[in-house]
Formats: structure tokens, C-alpha cells, sequence
């Protein structure tokens, strides 16, 4: 520890390998002549007192190396010092105590980032495990695994998972109400923990993209989805939060559309839904960590689309 001290007195000496030096020359003798206050700091931060004339200030700054020093000799270090060590000295004058809280300048705090909720919609149940209308689901899962984030707590009719992406804190949720009824988790959510809306993005199959294919969104209808027809209703008609759609593909021939979207997906397009699931990965940390447009532009773009296709 070093200390710089501020004194007054007409002429200060010290003694330093057999020498003294006066301010600007150097001299041979070994005598003491100095009405100035000196401390000596060892490597324990204690502080020995070297003689008893009154001090006018006392800053303390990091430093090791124990010393005996004057103000007149001292020879500031070419040294950048960020950190002062949270105590505060009282001196024998009148002068207040100097603290390092009072000495060092505080960073301004950044305001603390809204938490997101993040929603993947599905059926519960084991027999609908990997199929097409569970592919929302599968995405949150994905971000759950990518994130570190753990989805075993059931509340709001929801299994929950509580984390962060990057430094942004994210809470994934997987309505356990059947898709049609999806609405009564999200909104119970939403209202209780009164995330605004554009912090809500719903994960989800739609029959009108090309399979394996990802679009991002700011708001829109339901567009014939069950699920997301509930969760208007239950945010009052709001359409305005953003969605994630993935696509599935529209069923084969004359397939009625209930039965398509319950199918399960075979070996192939599990493998390439696998890249999709990346992509949706990293249009999520985008989107949360860069605003929407970036992850817009990541998801949407025509070079995007051809790199999944």
C-alpha cells in the first residue's frame, strides 16, 4: 500500500539508505530536520507512525512495495489506478475522513433488461411426442438445452423453466392445456408476471410454410391456428407480440389436415428439422440480445431460406 501524503512545512527530509535529500538536491547527512508527519506502510497494511506534526490530507492508492515517504520526493507512478479498497482514515486535524467511496467514481448503472417469456405450443402426453403439432415444443427444448435451462416446474397450467440468454432473463414456458386451450396458460402468465406483450414470443407449427422453413414476425392473426387463436382471445384481441412459425408442410393428396398435423415425423425430417432448430436457436439470442429487426432479417432474408433448403 502507498500512501501520498500533504503537509506543511518549510523543509522535509527523509532518510533513505544513509542519505537525506532535500527538495531538488541530494545531501550527505544522516539527521532528521523535518517538521512533515511520515508513515511507514508495510506489506500488512499497518501503519507505523514516524513522527507527530499534524497532517493535512491522507489518499490511499494501491501499492505493494513497503515504503517510507515525503511529498517533496515522491514521483508519481505512470499508473492508472481504478480500484480503492473500502475503508476510510481519520487524521488528528480537523479535516474529515476521506473514504474510497467518496474518492472513486461509480460507473452509471445500465437499467436492468425486461425478463422474456418464451412460448412453445403442443399437446401434452406421450402420443404426441414428435409429431408435427408439437414442433413447438421441440423448439423450446432446443433453447432449454442451448441455454442451459432447466423446464421442470409446473404452474400457470405450464411446465416453466427459468434462465438467462446472454444477460437477458428469459422464463420458457410449454402449455400443459392442449393446444386449443393454450390461451389459459399464456395469459395467466403474462398477467402475473405483467410481461408486455412485445416480450412475448409464442413458438409454433404452421401448414403454410415449406417444411423445415422458419418466419419471424412482430404480430399477425391466428391464421386457422388453434393455439393461437386462444392466446389472442385471451390478451384481449391483442395481436401485437411476435411469433416464430415453423414450418411443417401441407398434408399429402386429400389427407385431412387434423390427421397431418398429429402424424409423427419420420427419420429424414428429424434430421433436417435439426438445422432448423439451430437456426431457430440463434434467431431467439438475436432477437433478445440485438432488437427484432436483426433477427428478422437473420430468419427472413431469401439467403437464409436457401441455406435451409
Amino acid at each position: 500500500m502507498l500512501a501520498f501524503i500533504q503537509a506543511q512545512g518549510e523543509t522535509e527530509n527523509y532518510k533513505k539508505t544513509g542519505k537525506t535529500r532535500k527538495r531538488g538536491r541530494s545531501s550527505t547527512s544522516s539527521s532528521y530536520t523535518s517538521s512533515t508527519q511520515f508513515f511507514f506502510f508495510n506489506q500488512t497494511n499497518k501503519i507505523m507512525k514516524l513522527s507527530s506534526s499534524p497532517l493535512s490530507t491522507i489518499r490511499f492508492l494501491n501499492f505493494n512495495s513497503p515504503l517510507i515517504i515525503s511529498p517533496l520526493s515522491f514521483n508519481f507512478p505512470k499508473t492508472t489506478f481504478t480500484h480503492f479498497p473500502n475503508f476510510s482514515i481519520h487524521t488528528t486535524t480537523s479535516s474529515p475522513a476521506i473514504t474510497a467511496d467518496e474518492s472513486q467514481l461509480a460507473p452509471p448503472k445500465l437499467p436492468p433488461h425486461l425478463p422474456w417469456l418464451i412460448v412453445g405450443l403442443g399437446n401434452p402426453s406421450k402420443k404426441y411426442n414428435a409429431t408435427r403439432h408439437n414442433v413447438g415444443f421441440e423448439m423450446a427444448d432446443a433453447i432449454a438445452e442451448s441455454e442451459g435451462i432447466s423446464i421442470n416446474n409446473v404452474n400457470f397450467k405450464a411446465l416453466l423453466g427459468r434462465g438467462f440468454i446472454g444477460n437477458v432473463p428469459v422464463m420458457l414456458a410449454k402449455p400443459q392445456t392442449f393446444m386449443n386451450s393454450s390461451g389459459e396458460s399464456v395469459g395467466s402468465i403474462v398477467s402475473y408476471y405483467k410481461i408486455p406483450l412485445k416480450q412475448v414470443l409464442v413458438v409454433y407449427d404452421d401448414l403454410d410454410l415449406p417444411f423445415a422453413k422458419l418466419r419471424l414476425l412482430p404480430k399477425g392473426g391466428h391464421g386457422g391456428h388453434n393455439g393461437m387463436r386462444s392466446i389472442i382471445d385471451r390478451l384481449k384481441g391483442s395481436r401485437d407480440f411476435p411469433r416464430l412459425r415453423i414450418g411443417i408442410g401441407r398434408p399429402p393428396g386429400k389427407m385431412d389436415a387434423v390427421n397431418f398435423v398429429l402424424r409423427p415425423f419420420n427419420k429424414q425430417e428429424h434430421e433436417e428439422l435439426e438445422f432448423t432448430f439451430e437456426r431457430g436457436i440463434e434467431a431467439v439470442r438475436i432477437l433478445l440480445l440485438e432488437g427484432f429487426d436483426k433477427s428478422a432479417t437473420f430468419v427472413n432474408s431469401t439467403k437464409a431460406m436457401e441455406q435451409l433448403g
